[in-house]
Formats: C-alpha cells, sequence, structure tokens
C-alpha cells in the first residue's frame, strides 16, 4: 500500500506542471486524462465564470469572506470531480503551485471551506460556492493558496501494478491579512565566476550567482541589475517569467554578465529593488539594496599579446644594436688599415736608388736629359 501511495506522489508531482500553468491566472486552462476527460476551473460569481484569473481579497483577523468558482466540463460525458483548496507556492522558476494532495497545509489551505465534490453534466458548468475564514491569530500580510478540481484515472507502474493517477486543475487565491505591512528582504550567497575569452580583443564573461529570501509579508516581485566591471545584465531577463517571491520564500538567481575585461580585479555589485503593491494595484514602497559581487579576472590573453609585442621590440633593439656594432667595427678597421698603408708608402719612396726616383718623378725644370 505505501509503496503505491508513494507512486502516485510522484506521478502527481509530475503533473504539478499542468496543474502550475492553470494557477497562474490563464482563464481557459484544461486537463486531460486518459479517459480522454477535459475541463477548465476558473473563479466566477453566482451567475457563472467572471473575467478574474485570480482571486485576491483583503480580510481582518476573524472575518469571513465568500466568493465562487466554476467547474467547467468540456467532456462527452457526466464527471464527478473531486474538489481541495492547499497552501500555495511559487516553484524554482517563478511559476505558482500548490501543495500536492499528499501534503498537508499550514496556512491559508486550510482557510478555505468548500464541498468535498461537484458532479458536472456533460459540456456542463456547475458554479460552486466557498468560503475563507481568516483565523484571530492570522499573520498580516499576504497568504496564497489555491482551489482544484480533479479527476483520478487508472494507470500502471513499471512493473505493472495499477495505481491510480490524479489529474488537477485550478486557480490562485491571494489573501492579505490586514495589519502593518512590512516589505523586506536580504541578499545572501553571492558568488561570481569569470569565463575568460581567448581572443585578446574580446571581453569575457561573469556567471553572478545569489539569493533572494522575502524576510517581510508582503509578495515581492525581484527584480534588479547585476553590474560587474564593464558589464551590466537585468534579471529576470527579457520574456523571462517574472520572479514573485511570497513572505518566507527563497530564491536562488544565476545572471550571466558579458562585456566584462579582465583587469585583475574586477569591482560589482548585485543591485535589487523588488516591487510590490497593495490589492488595488497601488506600489507600496520597497527599498533597493546592493551586495558586492566583484571578481578576479587576470588578462592571460592580453597579458600574452603584451610578452609577444615586448619580445619583438626588443628583438628589433638587439639586431640594431648588433648591426650598429658590426658597421662600427667595420669603420674602425678601414681606419686601422688606412693608417698602417700611409708609413709604408712614406718608407718605399724613401728607400729608392736616385736613378729609380728619377723614372719615378721624370725630369724636373733645369734638368738635362
Amino acid at each position: 500500500m505505501s509503496t503505491t501511495r508513494s507512486l502516485v506522489t510522484r506521478v502527481v508531482t509530475a503533473l504539478a506542471v499542468l496543474f502550475a500553468s492553470v494557477l497562474l491566472g490563464v482563464p481557459a486552462a484544461h486537463a486531460a486524462s486518459d479517459a480522454d476527460i477535459t475541463w477548465s476551473v476558473t473563479p466566477a460569481d453566482e451567475s457563472g465564470p467572471d473575467k478574474r484569473g485570480v482571486i485576491q481579497q483583503e480580510l481582518d483577523p476573524g472575518t469571513s469572506r465568500s466568493d465562487f468558482f466554476a467547474v467547467r466540463n468540456l467532456s462527452r460525458t457526466e464527471v464527478t470531480f473531486a474538489l481541495s483548496a492547499a497552501d500555495g507556492y511559487y516553484t524554482d522558476t517563478g511559476r505558482f503551485n500548490m501543495l500536492p494532495s499528499d501534503q498537508e497545509s499550514v496556512d491559508a489551505g486550510l482557510w478555505i471551506d468548500l464541498p468535498d465534490t461537484v458532479t458536472v453534466g456533460p459540456n456542463g458548468t456547475v458554479v460552486v460556492p466557498f468560503t475563507t475564514t481568516v483565523p484571530e491569530d492570522a499573520i498580516p500580510g499576504d497568504h496564497a493558496a489555491g482551489i482544484a478540481a480533479s479527476v483520478t484515472s487508472a494507470g500502471t507502474d513499471a512493473d505493472g501494478s495499477q495505481v491510480g493517477v490524479e489529474s488537477r486543475v485550478g486557480f490562485r487565491i491571494m489573501t492579505r491579512v490586514t495589519g502593518d505591512i512590512v516589505p523586506s528582504y536580504v541578499i545572501s550567497g553571492v558568488g561570481t565566476a569569470y569565463d575568460m575569452s581567448w581572443n585578446p580583443f574580446r571581453p569575457g564573461s561573469v556567471q553572478s550567482t545569489f539569493t533572494v529570501e522575502n524576510t517581510g509579508n508582503a509578495s515581492l516581485v525581484v527584480t534588479g541589475t547585476a553590474a560587474i566591471g564593464t558589464g551590466s545584465a537585468a534579471f529576470p531577463a527579457e520574456g523571462a517569467p517574472r520572479q514573485e517571491l511570497l513572505p518566507g520564500e527563497s530564491r536562488a538567481f544565476t545572471v550571466a554578465v558579458a562585456d566584462v575585461w579582465p583587469t585583475v580585479f574586477v569591482p560589482g555589485s548585485i543591485d535589487v529593488a523588488p516591487t510590490a503593491v497593495d490589492l488595488g494595484g497601488d506600489p507600496v514602497e520597497v527599498a533597493a539594496q546592493s551586495a558586492p559581487a566583484s571578481s578576479w579576472a587576470f588578462p592571460v590573453p592580453q597579458a600574452l599579446v603584451l610578452l609577444g609585442v615586448v619580445l619583438i621590440i626588443a628583438a628589433l633593439f638587439w639586431r640594431r644594436r648588433r648591426f650598429a656594432a658590426a658597421l662600427d667595427r667595420a669603420r674602425e678597421e678601414g681606419r686601422v688599415s688606412a693608417g698602417a698603408a700611409g708609413p709604408a708608402e712614406r718608407s718605399d719612396a724613401s728607400s729608392a736608388s736616385p736613378r729609380e726616383q728619377h723614372d719615378a718623378g721624370g725630369l724636373r725644370a733645369g734638368d738635362r736629359p
């Protein structure tokens, strides 16, 4: 029995992605089972589905509020759906989900009272009432929960044993308990790693990691910038899901910062500027924070290029000096050779006979032949 229950738990967890897409507030969410049962669950009023994708409510401790949701059966057969409410949370990817059926709620999931089941005819819609009752000792701030309609179908595991597979579709309920709303958070676990480019004419990049924890009592949408050296990058990236943190939640972020030149010591910072709003959509002031995110980045390719340039210049200078020294030696040898030849010629001339001198010098004036 315990083995079957654990298998069901794993399957239910795997189906959480399907459920999360509805909890994000998509008004026309659907699910399918092996029996080709499809359905949707949305907020509603007494007459049927309304335009809300998420229910947001503000209640005083000890008070209650009634509302409605609609379960629409898009199948050709009558279906009885199991109804449940559970605590909500955000996944690491920033998507909303609710606790699986085998985990007990400890917060807003316990505040919701609704029927156990609802039976809906083919292509029919049933509006279901529910009530949220906030305890007297509830902590002021934001509390998340979800409501789901589910069906259980038969399946088999790898051993061929039959197991039950639960498929859920639902939506999100955000309850703000009145009182002092204090948004706060901390940044921790900052780390950086420089990724060097071996092209000396191209900068490298820095992988920065850090964790943001919501220590206040209001939901925060985390945004900011990682500024490191000559590069910067905003988070979350354009087109990525928004990163919302419920009170008490924390999330690890990894931000890649491009165009960072290696300057041995690269200063940097993680600048977080989260936002918060009240249920009317008006902003709630949240102070921005920064955490140091410096990095070591040694300019190895640039140093190699500089070393090569220095060696080339040194080689040219040495060659020039060697050539100049050889030229000086040649000139000195020429002067020495010229100096040695002069006295030898004068000595040869003085040792010659008069006759030879006469023959060599020719007839001078007054000489007779």
